[in-house]
């Protein structure tokens, strides 16, 4: 700590001047006493809710707090102010106050006409840098439920939060540095606080069922029933308001009528009543609820009125709910099993942490789970997860010892940027495997340019998602349970190499070409391997890989397995099995198994059994489980994608790079004039300037765009002339962008100018990219060898072309008013990378709803 009060000079040196999103100018500065009068004013001038939002209260002492924001109390201490650059007006106060050596509480509050322009962000900012130079490595904020305005604040921050719900408020923690150990520090406590709310939640030590029902075969019958037949070690409560008793249970008209404590409350009465139904838990101090009850934002505007109600008062009250509109939570761990779904079945213990965002689709997962004999450590439905959602439950995972698969059943990604920042981390030590619906087009997306075209052919952003972020994604259901049921039982490929062992000729041969299209390699036997398979094989057996025994018999399959998984240069096996007549196919799957259990390294062995019904039970068992596939291509998909997992867990972790002639503040001058432009009559014409979207958005100006991309360090056709751009020595490249909504900034980089038209090869990700996300997008490309000179032509420049890409993702970070851009084309060559046209638009801020 710095240990001294700043004097008012060096805080106005200080001084931060700056540019809103709609062009106007303010300054950020330290408050300084001369400020009082002024800070008093400002306060008086604000709107009575306003003052309410911020102090809980509009009895303050305006006086009193004017003059603590002007002097402030402590040395450490921080306190400032946002002046208009035209007359000096302060519009804004931003402030921390010391909690411990690197914790602080932060605040602010905007005049009404200036909120939602962008101020309370910068304040945010300013205050964070201070912040982290003065050692202070965590800002707490305490936030009135219904404050959304302050919410959206540090939820559209950039900063990673941490939210927990407190009665009557709810407060966010953030990290003062997005970097270093004091990211490291609040990821930790973010992930603790997470999984500490879901362990809360499926360790419950008392239940109640509002709405349980006397009558089987109706849900609140079916989760009642379940609750108590699941062997729940603590009391389960019926909570009927017109009956004395529920299957033999003596039941309560309200929760609040129960004499003991509540933990848990599972709600499956009509959606006209749980609003009041939650506040009865809320007032009986309920930790959690799971809300079943369909009725909420699925329906339409009236219920997601209700929905929107229904989290007030949760958050209000420091409960945590899942749903609505759910199935319910299962949790297997044998000392507090727990099934408060109306499932008709029990899931079987395991290994895989399962979540569904569809309750119809969860009964389906269970039922097929048991049939594969897929076990689960704890079972996840969460609706309309309007307040816990997946990455809560990621976190939880991630430090459950009996959890080794995360599963997830996505029909939206309500948090991307978190979602991956999540998803990264867990995946280092545990896969995720997700099967998304939504694989056809994205829909209609209003761009005119080559980007916009490209990211908007199908929902390749997800895919970009899941892909920086190691998360498994499959096509389809069947193929989802053939990686689960892979990775819960084996080990991770060491790479890619695949031997294939088989009694029938024409399967060895299916499962080589299904490999080998899968990307994974069939590589020839050495010749000492083939000596050894000689000596106990008979003389008509293909010693080639794939490897044909013809002998069908146990001792062949033990031998051969054991032959080759002591060779070096293979990672996997496939052993493929067409039963005879006259062979057991129980005598072969356990001499399978025992073979499987005596390789001498970690590797992973998968069966196909052939023409057979359900898996042979010596492949099920406990202490060695042999995935089992009905046809080659199967277990071919299923081995690439762990192959590829395992791949992208064994890689370098990417870091974000970072420029030092970067000019961001003189970029927002450009961007905040233009913007100043849009709806004023003076945009231009043509598509130089040309105002689009109901005068909200427009294209910039050549010359703007040149500054612009001057500003982060981007070399252009216009700046070294371009003639010397064109050359034939060069390869045409396309780098753009476009900010998803939902996603943010995605970025494209694939074959741009004439070679365009001919090929629609390109690399998609979700920025900010890290130097490894900016080599994968080039290594991707068909179109590598051209650049890297094996194709028959001088190779190019690739680094600079990975810091174009590295540059632009800097540079839409930093401005989200850029919501298109193309760079096409861009000229590669031997030295450098130079755009020789580019195009960008912008857009106003959409007005608040």
């Amino acid at each position: 700590m710095n240990g001294h009060r700043v004097s008012a000079a060096t805080r106005q040196d200080r001084a931060r001047d700056t540019i809103l999103r709609d062009g106007a100018s303010i300054r950020v500065r330290d408050a300084v006493p001369e400020d009082e009068s002024a800070l008093e004013a400002f306060l008086e001038g604000l709107d009575l809710e306003t003052r309410r939002l911020r102090f809980a209260s509009v009895g303050t002492d305006l006086a009193a707090r004017a003059h603590r924001w002007a002097v402030p109390e402590r040395p450490d201490d921080c306190s400032l102010v946002a002046v208009t650059g035209v007359d000096d007006r302060i519009i804004g106060n931003g402030s921390y106050d010391q909690l411990s050596a690197d914790a602080a509480e932060v605040a602010f509050v905007v005049a009404d006409e200036f909120q939602g322009r962008g101020v309370a962000t910068l304040l945010l900012e300013e205050l964070a840098r201070r912040a982290h130079e003065n050692g202070i490595s965590t800002f707490v904020a305490e936030v009135l439920p219904e404050n959304a305005r302050m919410l959206d604040v540090f939820r559209t921050s950039g900063f990673a939060l941490r939210v927990r719900s407190e009665p009557g408020s709810i407060v966010v923690e953030l990290p003062t540095d997005l970097t270093g150990e004091a990211r490291e520090r609040f990821e930790r406590r973010e992930q603790e606080a997470a999984a500490a709310a879901v362990r809360a939640l499926l360790h419950p030590t008392a239940v109640a069922v509002i709405g349980a029902s006397r009558r089987r075969g109706t849900v609140g019958g079916e989760l009642f029933h379940n609750l108590l037949s699941s062997g729940f070690p603590g009391p389960v409560y019926p909570v009927n308001p017109n009956a004395d008793v529920v299957q033999s249970v003596a039941a309560y008209r309200s929760v609040g009528d129960i004499p003991g404590p509540v933990d848990l409350a599972v709600i499956v009465s009509p959606a006209a009543s749980v609003v009041e139904v939650a506040r009865a838990c809320a007032t009986k101090g309920v930790k959690s609820v799971v809300v079943v009850s369909p009725g909420f934002a699925e329906t339409g505007p009236e219920g997601a009125e209700r929905q929107r109600e229904l989290v007030s008062i949760c958050r209000g009250a420091g409960m945590r709910l899942v749903g609505p509109n759910c199935m319910g939570i299962i949790n297997l761990e044998p000392e507090a099993r727990l099934n408060a779904t109306f499932s008709p079945t029990l899931p079987i213990d395991g290994r895989v942490g399962f979540l569904s965002q569809s309750g119809a689709l969860g009964l389906a997962i269970i039922e097929h789970a048991n049939r594969l004999g897929l076990g689960l450590s704890s079972f996840i439905s969460i609706g309309n997860k309007a307040d816990m959602s997946g990455n809560d439950f990621l976190q939880y995972w991630e430090s459950d010892p009996r959890c080794a698969v995360i599963a997830l059943y996505l029909e939206s990604v309500g948090n991307p940027r978190k979602f991956a920042r999540i998803a990264r981390r867990v995946g280092r030590t545990k896969p995720i495997i997700a099967v998304k619906s939504g694989r056809s087009a994205a829909g209609a997306r209003a761009t005119s340019s080559h980007t916009g075209v490209l990211i908007g052919a199908s929902d390749v952003t997800v895919d970009a998602l899941f892909h920086q972020a190691g998360v498994v994604r499959t096509d389809t259901l069947a193929e989802f349970f053939d990686v689960a049921t892979l990775l819960a039982n084996q080990p991770l490929p060491a790479g890619r190499n695949v031997a294939i062992l088989t009694n029938g000729g024409g399967p060895g041969i299916l499962a080589a070409d299904a490999c080998e299209g899968d990307g994974l390699n069939v590589p020839p036997l050495p010749d000492e391997v083939r000596r050894q398979l000689a000596e106990f094989l008979p003389p008509e057996a293909s010693l080639l890989n794939p490897v044909d025994t013809i002998d069908a018999s146990p001792d062949s399959f033990r031998r051969a397995i054991a032959t080759l998984g002591a060779w070096d240069g293979v990672d996997a096996l496939i052993v493929l099995f067409v039963p005879p007549l006259g062979t057991g196919v129980e005598d072969v799957a356990e001499a399978i198994r025992e073979a499987a259990s005596e390789l001498p390294r970690p590797m992973p062995v998968l069966a196909v059994f052939m023409a057979t019904q359900g898996e042979p039970a010596a492949l099920c068992r406990p202490d060695c489980q042999v995935p089992v596939y009905a046809y080659p291509e199967e277990a071919a998909r299923a081995l690439a994608h762990a192959a590829g997992y395992a791949a992208w867990r064994n890689a370098p972790v990417g870091n974000p790079a970072r420029f030092d002639d970067l000019r961001s503040d003189e970029a927002t001058g450009v961007l905040a004039a233009a913007m100043a432009e849009i709806g004023s009559g003076t945009a231009g014409d043509g598509r130089d300037g040309a105002a689009t979207d109901g005068d909200r958005s427009r294209w910039l100006r050549p010359e703007d765009v040149a500054r612009l991309l001057d500003c982060y360090g981007i070399r252009t056709a216009d700046a070294i002339g371009e003639a010397g751009a064109r050359g034939p020595d060069g390869v045409e490249m396309l780098v753009g962008v476009v900010h998803d909504r939902l996603f943010g900034p995605v970025i494209a980089c694939g074959a741009g100018g004439s070679a365009m038209g001919r090929q629609r090869d390109a690399a998609v990700r979700i920025t900010p990219l890290t130097d490894r996300d900016a080599d994968d997008m080039i290594r991707s490309l068909a179109m590598l060898p051209v650049l890297e000179g094996r194709a028959g032509s001088p190779p190019v420049d690739v680094a600079a072309l990975e810091a174009l890409l590295l540059r632009v993702s800097a540079m839409v970070e930093a401005h989200p008013e850029i919501v298109e851009m193309d760079c096409n084309p861009v000229m590669v060559r031997a030295e450098g990378a130079i755009v020789v046209e580019a195009r960008v638009r912008i857009e106003a801020p959409r007005p608040r709803e």
